[in-house]
């Protein structure tokens, strides 16, 4: 079962986007299954920079020069994923959860859920989890001094997909 844990930092070159971005990009590869995303804070990081079409095969049709957070769990939801987003009522997330529900289709299986009390921060897919202090934001990803743990492992995935299906429900 592998685990790596990162401490980032503004200062530090390690950042948590580029494995969220993998892992992310593995799982609409595979297709299938479900992704949980549970933060406090959310905002509509950039995650794929495709600007040399890299990632064309992955992205569609007519694929962008870069995805946001919300276009990466939309084209989840549209490959057959179960897409979960569980987040605060609060101005801060209002732009992420605006522009990811404008877009959502009867072809996606997309749900956001507001939760005041949330404050776990975890992103998790069939057999992978983070885990940490870091909430998906900018400054989250790239300036806070933060704590994330990556694994690859089925059994701690299902167990908080399992645990979260409980809490916010089968929506």
């Amino acid at each position: 079962m592998p685990s790596r844990t990162l401490r980032t930092n503004a200062r530090s070159a390690l950042r948590a986007d580029s494995l969220i971005r993998t892992a992310l990009l593995a799982q609409l590869a595979t297709g299938g299954g479900e992704v949980w995303l549970v933060s406090a804070w959310i905002s509509d990081v950039d995650l794929v920079d495709n600007g040399d079409g890299s990632f064309d095969y992955l992205l569609g049709e007519d694929p962008p020069e870069r995805c946001r957070l919300s276009d990466v769990l939309l084209l989840l939801a549209r490959a057959g994923t179960r897409v979960r987003v569980v987040t605060r009522p609060d101005a801060a997330n209002e732009a992420f959860v605006q522009r990811l529900l404008a877009r959502v289709d009867a072809a996606c299986d997309l749900r956001v859920v507001e939760d005041r009390d949330v404050h776990e921060k975890c992103l998790v897919g069939p057999e992978w989890i983070f885990q940490g202090s870091m909430n998906f934001t900018r400054n989250g990803l790239a300036r806070n001094k933060e704590q994330i743990t990556y694994s690859v492992d089925q059994r701690s995935a299902a167990q908080a997909l399992v645990e979260f299906q409980h809490e916010w429900g089968q929506v």
